[in-house]
């Protein structure tokens, strides 16, 4: 060969698609392709499959195979001649090595590809029992079930075939299979055979005729009697004809296997019976069956064995079926299912898995399922087992917006073309789309991409897998809007009734009020109304993803009703991604935050990522500035805490948003998994709103009382779990309030003046209005309610040296100044701290009486009626054990540990633990207990709108708690064992620690 015949053949080999052109060259010419090495048409055909390479490689090896000369040259010249011929072998070759491999074992096969007559186009479930007839054996089996196989991918690599008529063809060649199998099995024994009725019913892809190159089959078996014969005997003998059925398919053989036929979706899957009756079947069905199962049973047809008997299962289950969409929690099932698959995948592998990832096809293939179950009981043309078919049947009814099927549709299809060319290469199961370029280029080219495949080929993948993620959630819910709203002539809607079907399906209690909200927000041709038809699919979404849709739903039209007239509220739902979704989740979560919000609802633009500061809490300087500067523009008092209030008022709406955000997780950010990072982030947050609200309270009252100096230094100082820095949406502001006359002011004249002062900030915080009270409560000063409410720094002195009770070193343990003159307050902590952290610790006398308190409070205090496992504060474990075990500790150890000198429970507790005083694991157990009895409380207080320390006994309210805890749909009682496991190992801890038990 000359150098500048080679070079030629070199640049047009890599013109022609080949990407190594040396190796190419030597094998055009090789022997086997001597004759033909020069034609330009052999050339182009390589050049027009997906891999070149591939192709020529897999030709060559066709061609060493033949028997001789004289079938390699009719190989060739039939190559050559006729066209047909040549873009189906060498097409299969370039795209499947495995293929390849057949044919180099079988290389006469390729003779079934000559034919080209219209009858073989589209073969159907007779035309591959034709072609499977003369296997004798599992091997022959195998054998045949690939020359079959080779039609179907030739017509498919050409064109000639479409993906579902690819698919279709697929399934009836896997039902020819199965009827082939079970023939030899009955072959086999055939005294089992006339003992029994056997039907094969296919499932999942099989059954809804959809079937992939290499996939399980799935597969339900039923049996009877034969005529006279014993049930249990039959039973058996049909037993073991299905086992030997699923063996001849599935064992790999010098020929290898044909795939895995799966029975695992029978009842009570691979633990109940390979075979049952079709009485036992309805009987499970009718009893015990979950949802999914009745999903399942969408794609159910019968396949092989006795097709009557297989007639008459899906007739009786039918109905069963249809039915299943009014099962309590049906949607949520089977979203959650849908969740449960997706976060089963390894995370190394999500982002390639075709099938089970984010936009891909079970997305497409759940949604259509959950629409079938919904509406099929009322429309009998949407039973279809096929996707697409369903699909267009969905859209033709109304229950599918047109333009969204028409892009799941297109998207369906490229995604199971990519997922066909993938698994088609090696005929191995998988979804995964490879990572090495050359095999990315071969899909490209396969799929028509010719240009540049790579990039091609993954633009396009990401655009449809985009595509159907935006689309699976919102093809649900966006025809509720078409519903009520004004559509196009012609254009097909829900009727009435669907609506009503779905809308209760999603969880709603009360359907026709929430097709009125529907209306009212979505109708019209204002653009107003259109933005919100664009943002309502999502939105009922997330509302039927709460414990209580309606209130969502509700609250959304009672703020967009109040905001929609303002420019930048529907402009920040739609274009802020956040804000959206957050707004869902804070609208449905319960009563408080959608109160909050209801008193100024400009407070919505918290919940975007732009100006308004956003969710993240404010630190207790800068909300004190802005109280402080309000209060200082204002003419009197009752006007600067009322400006007071409201900075308080929008300060715990954006607390209350962030914790349900937080709790709840959104598409784009996981539910925080650590508990108790949000306690404190609530507690750390409403403490610091309280003291920044008491300390603008305080400036407003003396300003317009005394100017700007008051009589008497004053502070106050914050007790219990605002000292704590623990304080729930619901907590009372427990303090103690101190003054010390200023230079050559008479006492009884700075008493008057701290008691004035404290009594108005008490009225103004109580005053009604649009904004929560805050409730001042000093019952922890020295005498409790009998003793006087303000002393003077001496007084405390004296007292504590000569009345102090144990009670009170404990309750000091919490306090520290929150507002007020800041030495006054550094002096009285000072005067307590002795108190507070004993030198040498409690005496035992002092431990037995604080043991005898919590004794009596236990006894006493708990309100009648209450169930005292599940009462988070005086509860065994509760808040009131773990807080008292803690703060003995301190009251013990204080003196000589710094780090238990805090008022805050869990550093105390973190603190105890380091210095060996518990053990790491009771420490945790601690932890955990009083993590869990803090957001109960704040889960009643966000739901009910009002505090308490129980959980609620209406059913919403308590599944609403749980959602809040991260438990879904119809897991309330699991919620209920979690705490009272979690309180009794904490009592446990208690009864040690405290009790020295």
């Amino acid at each position: 060969m000359t150098p500048g015949r080679r070079s030629s053949t070199f640049t047009r080999l890599l013109r022609h698609g080949f990407t190594d052109a040396s190796a190419a060259e030597r094998l055009l010419d090789s022997a086997e392709l001597a004759a033909v090495r020069d034609d330009p048409v052999l050339l182009e055909a390589l050049g027009a499959t997906a891999d070149p390479d591939l192709a020529l490689h897999g030709l060559v090896r066709l061609l060493e195979a033949q028997p001789g000369p004289t079938a390699r040259r009719e190989l060739l010249d039939t190559l050559i001649a006729a066209k047909p011929l040549r873009d189906r072998l060498l097409g299969v070759l370039g795209a499947s090595a495995a293929l390849a491999d057949h044919l180099a074992r079988h290389p006469r096969d390729w003779e079934t590809l000559v034919t080209y007559e219209p009858r073989d186009l589209h073969p159907g479930v007779a035309e591959f029992e034709r072609g499977l007839a003369e296997a004798a054996d599992p091997v022959s089996l195998r054998v045949a079930y690939r020359r079959c196989l080779l039609s179907i991918a030739a017509r498919d690599v050409c064109g000639t075939t479409d993906l579902t008529q690819t698919a279709a063809e697929l399934a009836d060649l896997a039902t020819a299979t199965l009827r082939a199998a079970l023939a030899l099995a009955e072959a086999a024994a055939p005294g089992d055979a006339a003992a029994c009725r056997l039907a094969v019913i296919a499932m999942g892809k099989c059954g809804g005729h959809e079937l992939n190159y290499v996939s399980d089959v799935d597969v339900i078996f039923v049996g009877e009697a034969a005529d006279g014969a014993d049930e249990s005997k039959a039973l058996r003998a049909a037993t073991k004809l299905a086992s030997h059925m699923m063996r001849i398919c599935s064992e790999t053989t010098v020929e290898g296997s044909i795939w895995p036929v799966d029975a695992n979706l029978r009842p009570e899957g691979r633990n109940g019976p390979l075979v049952r009756t079709l009485s036992s079947h309805l009987a499970y069905y009718q009893r015990w069956a979950k949802t999914w199962e009745f999903q399942a049973l969408l794609k159910a047809r019968p396949v092989a064995g006795d097709l009557d008997l297989g007639q008459e299962y899906v007739a009786a289950l039918d109905p069963l079926v249809w039915k299943a969409a009014e099962r309590e929690n049906f949607v949520a099932d089977v979203q959650k299912m849908r969740r449960r698959v997706v976060e089963n995948i390894p995370a190394a592998e999500i982002d390639r898995e075709l099938k089970l990832g984010p936009g891909g096809l079970r997305d497409v293939e759940f949604a259509v399922q959950l629409l079938q179950l919904v509406h099929g009981r009322a429309d009998a043309a949407l039973r279809s087992g096929t996707t697409l078919d369903a699909l267009q049947a969905l859209a033709a009814g109304g229950y599918v917006g047109r333009a969204d099927a028409v892009q799941l549709d297109d998207a369906y299809r490229f995604l199971r073309s990519l997922e066909h060319r993938i698994q088609l290469h090696r005929l191995r199961r998988t979804h995964l789309v490879p990572e090495d370029e050359a095999d990315l280029r071969r899909l490209g080219r396969s799929l028509g991409l010719r240009t540049d495949p790579v990039t091609e080929l993954t633009r396009e993948w990401k655009r449809h897998t985009g595509v159907v993620r935006r689309l699976h959630e919102k093809l649900f819910y966006r025809p509720l809007l078409d519903a009520v709203a004004q559509l196009a002539p012609g254009e097909a809607r829900l009727s009435a009734e669907a609506a009503r079907e779905r809308m209760v399906a999603l969880g709603y209690a009360d359907p026709a009020a929430a097709l009125r909200h529907l209306e009212a927000l979505a109708s019209g041709v204002t653009r107003k109304a259109a933005i919100q038809r664009t943002l309502l699919p999502v939105l009922l979404g997330w509302f039927a993803d709460s414990a209580d849709p309606d209130a969502g739903l509700l609250n959304f039209r009672k703020v967009s009703d109040a905001l929609g007239k303002t420019p930048w509220y529907l402009r920040l739902l739609r274009d802020e991604g956040a804000a959206a979704e957050n707004l869902a989740r804070v609208l449905s979560a319960g009563r408080l935050a959608p109160d909050l919000l209801m008193r100024a609802p400009e407070a919505v633009a918290l919940l975007g990522d732009g100006d308004g500061g956003g969710l993240e809490p404010r630190g207790r300087a800068q909300l004190e500035q802005e109280i402080l500067a309000a209060a200082g523009r204002a003419d009197n008092a009752e006007d600067g805490v009322r400006a007071a209030r409201g900075v308080r008022r929008r300060e715990l709406f954006r607390t209350a948003a962030a914790d349900i955000v937080d709790s709840y997780g959104t598409e784009t950010k996981p539910a925080e998994p650590d508990q108790g990072a949000l306690v404190d982030r609530v507690g750390a947050a409403v403490s610091d709103l309280t003291a920044a609200t008491l300390a603008g309270t305080l400036r407003a009252v003396v300003r317009d009382g005394w100017g700007d100096t008051l009589p008497t230094r004053f502070a106050v100082i914050g007790m219990g779990r605002f000292g704590g820095h623990e304080l729930g949406y619901g907590s009372d502001a427990d303090v103690v309030f101190v003054h010390e006359p200023r230079d050559g002011v008479a006492e009884r004249e700075a008493t008057d003046a701290a008691n004035k002062v404290v009594a108005e900030m008490r009225r103004l915080l109580q005053i009604p209005s649009a904004d929560p009270p805050l409730l001042i409560d000093a019952d922890l000063r020295p005498e409790g309610k009998s003793g006087p409410l303000v002393r003077t720094l001496n007084s405390y002195e004296a007292y504590y040296r000569r009345w102090s009770l144990v009670w009170e070193s404990q309750a000091l343990l919490r306090a520290e100044p929150v507002a007020g003159d800041a030495e006054l307050g550094r002096r009285f902590i000072e005067l307590v701290d002795p108190l507070r952290y004993p030198a040498q610790g409690l005496g035992e006398d002092a431990v037995r009486e604080i043991r005898r308190l919590k004794a009596r409070m236990e006894s006493e205090r708990l309100p009648r009626g209450a169930d005292p496992k599940l009462h988070t504060k005086l509860g065994p474990g509760g808040l009131s054990d773990v807080e008292w075990t803690v703060q003995l500790l301190q009251l013990r150890h204080g003196w000589s540990e710094p780090g238990l000198r805090t008022t805050r429970t869990r550093e105390a507790l973190a603190a105890a633990q380091a210095a060996g005083l518990l053990e790491a694991e009771e420490a945790a157990v601690l932890d955990e207990a009083w993590v869990l009895a803090t957001r109960v409380r704040n889960a009643v207080m966000l739901v009910r709108g009002r505090a308490g320390d129980t959980f609620p006994t209406e059913s919403r309210e308590l599944a609403a708690v749980g959602r809040y805890l991260g438990y879904g749909h119809g897991h309330a009682g699991d919620m209920l064992d979690a705490y009272r496991r979690t309180m009794r190992r904490a009592r446990s801890v208690v009864e040690t620690l405290f009790y020295g038990a």
